[in-house]
């Protein structure tokens, strides 16, 4: 037998089957079927309660659109973070289309196409710029249609947030602008004549080491504070970053917002005069919507091969990439998994959750113990509200996407 990670707080059971809110999944299984992602608007409002609570009351919260673009989770952020990071053309369209201010939006990511570049400029989104080429092919963008551009640098800092699942920072990266030269980069902006907009400094994405948190964030403010010194201008913003992880396997245990709003507050109050009137952002996603989603798939077939059972569902790692392990993961390890129908019962079996789909690699859990469950019963994977629907090949071998609901 192999753990599963912890599910989440928010979740319970009602009449036998898993529910949150008060509400059984019961309802949406039964009326619109398998495969779905349920997402819970109320988990979401509280997890960033939670976090105005615990930050400096500075601080602002931006929400990382690539996480989850589903529009009502878009839709339900804009009442509810103070902007909106974006990762291309098509999230810029996205919200756009959902009537979201653009002065509220900023733009990362390397390879950003000349047309994206325009449409950017043109909405009045600032610039996560990340080359000295992608600078000036911006200012001559911008010369061309008449539009004074918002620019940012995005910096690729000397160092890297520790524990971190995916490291974003320190040595040779394709993302930002080596640290020793983004001085000179902030002088060319301002002497083109563009609106300075400040650094985004991302050092890496889902830790769960408090204090490598801390540690980084407060290399990000000296960082900040030298680069600010070396360019002799100020900083009117400044990214963060993010790297608030969440708990998905066994031993994994949730971070210390309580000290790490303490940490940066102290930190905060000792910056130096080129910092003071700098706005200061923290970047998150996965932090603010990956607990708060559920992936249900019903169970088509049960089978015995060599002594081991496997539930085969309808559902797979088309549509949840990263519970499969095949998202970034170097060793497999199980997410949070339950029988949803039956989630007040004990665990009486091991088995292994598979999807429908013509590969061995189509593995949601990997010998879990779970309650004995049968063709129709319905299978729950937890964590499953970031980089879920929308970072899986929902269209490999033609099986299509599931069905999304925010509750």
């Amino acid at each position: 037998m192999k753990p599963s990670g912890p599910i989440p707080p928010g979740f319970e059971e009602k009449d036998g089957w898993l529910a949150f809110g008060g509400q059984s999944v019961q309802r949406w299984v039964e009326e619109g079927g398998t495969p779905v992602f349920l997402y819970s608007s109320a988990m979401i409002t509280r997890r960033v309660a939670e976090l105005r609570a615990a930050l400096p009351p500075e601080i602002a919260i931006s929400y990382a659109v690539k996480a989850n673009p589903h529009p009502d989770i878009i839709g339900l952020f804009n009442g509810l973070v103070d902007g909106f990071d974006i990762a291309s053309g098509g999230e810029l369209a996205l919200l756009g289309n959902l009537g979201v201010d653009p002065a509220r939006v900023s733009f990362a990511g390397p390879g950003k196409r000349d047309q994206e570049l325009a449409a950017a400029i043109s909405a009045g989104v600032t610039l996560n710029l990340e080359s000295a080429a992608e600078a000036e092919r911006a200012l001559a963008i911008a010369a061309q249609i008449g539009i004074k551009a918002r620019l940012a640098v995005r910096v690729n800092p000397d160092f890297e947030l520790r524990g971190s699942g995916m490291k974003m920072g320190g040595g040779a990266k394709p993302f930002g602008v080596d640290a020793a030269l983004v001085p000179a980069l902030i002088r060319r902006i301002l002497d083109a004549g563009a609106e300075w907009r400040g650094l985004h400094i991302f050092a890496g994405s889902q830790s769960l080491d408090t204090a490598a948190i801390i540690e980084a964030q407060n290399n990000t403010l000296n960082l900040a504070d030298r680069i600010a010194h070396e360019a002799g201008a100020p900083l009117p913003h400044c990214n963060l970053g993010g790297g608030f992880g969440i708990p998905y396997f066994a031993g994994d245990t949730p971070i210390d917002l309580a000290a790490i709003g303490g940490a940066l507050a102290a930190n905060l109050a000792g910056l130096g005069a080129l910092l003071a009137e700098t706005r200061f952002t923290l970047e998150l996603g996965r932090h603010l919507v990956g607990e708060a989603g559920v992936y249900l798939a019903r169970i088509v077939d049960r089978k015995t091969s060599h002594g081991q059972t496997f539930l085969v569902t309808d559902g797979g790692l088309h549509h949840q990439l990263a519970a499969s392990g095949n998202f970034g993961t170097v060793v497999r390890r199980n997410y949070p998994v339950a029988i949803a129908n039956r989630y007040a019962q004990p665990a009486e079996e091991t088995v292994t959750v598979v999807g429908c789909l013509c590969t061995p690699l189509d593995r949601l859990a990997d010998q879990v113990a779970l309650p004995r469950a049968e063709p129709g019963d319905v299978v729950a994977i937890f964590c499953a509200g970031a980089y879920g629907a929308s970072a899986s090949p929902a269209q490999f071998l033609g099986q299509g996407p599931a069905r999304e609901v925010v509750i």
